[in-house]
């Protein structure tokens, strides 16, 4: 039945968005900052807010699995793929524009890279993104997650955010203080939003000085996480009164492998993909780390990375 629904939705879709932004059976191995995950149904790429209107549209009326995807950087998908439609942004929400009226404020479309956003901005001169720099991910999936490092949060930054209801009725902008930022939250998560773009409000400063702080902290990031490997980022959230990687390091876990998926001997704190990893591998692993992490400490910790199509 449900596989009736996503061939109807398909169809749907197939009226709006050209083909050549409508894949099928995409491996979203390609699509994760992991190098993990079995093929989707279909991955379709909406240019704008008219065809991802009509995307959200069909996958509503006719009850179609679907999820969006911002970069893939925080996403384990299963071994078998995802059986419904992912729905990943292009075209228009690529772009970045300084506002006529205010220099000192950008709107960033939600498939921008950290990283491109973080360049723009220092080549502005305008500071205050620094701490996002070398976070391996979009603006939309840092806005729903309230993506953080190095003392910061977007919500330090964002003040207000675009935004599009599930089933693609409805577009309206939201302040930041109407987000409901909190650690690795926020209001789009409560409500199923859909992140278009967002308003950042910066400082003017020297460009030189903007790029002295940028490489320092990614220099700092290269020295302790291990970007030379595959990834979804921090494996796990922030237990309350403590650090997943100290309890992870505590509990002689470092070096802990089961085929490709590795705790990294680098940082504790991180699975790594260390070659040929399956999601199975992964699983496996994060699933020892709890265990023995809970029998040392009696803290559970709680996944940070989200599981799609697989379960701890």
């Amino acid at each position: 039945m449900m596989l009736d629904k996503t061939v109807k939705a398909i169809e749907s879709i197939r009226r709006t968005v050209p083909e050549v932004r409508l894949l099928r059976d995409e491996p979203m191995c390609r699509h994760t900052s992991f190098r993990i995950g079995g093929p989707a149904m279909a991955l379709v790429l909406p240019a704008n807010e008219v065809e991802l209107s009509a995307v959200l549209s069909a996958v509503t009326s006719t009850g179609a699995e679907h999820m969006i995807i911002g970069n893939g950087s925080n996403l384990l998908v299963s071994d078998e793929g995802y059986p419904g439609i992912m729905i990943k942004l292009a075209g228009d929400f690529e772009s970045i524009a300084k506002n006529p009226e205010d220099p000192c404020r950008v709107r960033v479309g939600a498939a921008v890279l950290m990283s491109r956003t973080a360049a723009f901005l220092t080549e502005n001169g305008l500071s205050g993104f620094e701490f996002a720099s070398g976070i391996p991910g979009s603006i939309g999936g840092a806005v729903f997650m309230n993506a953080g490092a190095y003392g910061g949060e977007i919500k330090d930054v964002v003040r207000s955010v675009r935004v599009m209801d599930p089933d693609g009725s409805n577009v309206r902008e939201i302040s930041g203080e109407d987000m409901d930022f909190s650690y690795r939250h926020s209001r789009a998560q409560e409500e199923d939003m859909l992140i278009l773009s967002a308003e950042m409000e910066l400082t003017e400063d020297d460009p030189a000085a903007i790029a002295e702080r940028v490489t320092e902290l990614a220099a700092r990031r290269n020295a302790k996480q291990p970007v030379a490997f595959p990834s979804a980022g921090s494996t796990f959230k922030r237990p309350v009164g403590g650090y997943a990687a100290a309890l992870i390091e505590q509990s002689g876990l470092k070096g802990y492998k089961v085929g490709g998926a590795e705790v990294s001997e680098k940082h504790s704190g991180f699975v790594i993909n260390s070659g040929g990893a399956r999601c199975e591998d992964v699983l496996a692993v994060m699933r020892h780390v709890r265990e023995k992490v809970y029998a040392d400490s009696g803290i559970m910790l709680e996944p940070e990375v989200r599981l799609i199509n697989c379960t701890l």
